[in-house]
């Protein structure tokens, strides 16, 4: 489980390497967004409400 946020930069790097047309135009949550359904997981980051889903790259940011 990570306790570090993650910055727009990091993920601009994980968005290119997923081929995620547009992403320095996104705004952050949409961008999470984007890479979660591109990794094939839903697009939750900020929409559950005590999540118990671990490990998570946004735990600390999402349910922080």
């Amino acid at each position: 489980m990570s306790t570090k946020k993650i910055t727009k930069k990091d993920l601009l790097v994980s968005a290119a390497a997923l081929n995620i047309k547009g992403a320095s135009k996104l705004k952050k949550e949409d961008l999470i967004h984007a890479i979660q359904t591109a990794e094939g997981n839903a697009p939750c980051f900020l929409t559950i409400s005590n999540c118990s889903v671990s490990p998570c790259l946004y735990r600390a940011e999402c349910q922080g």
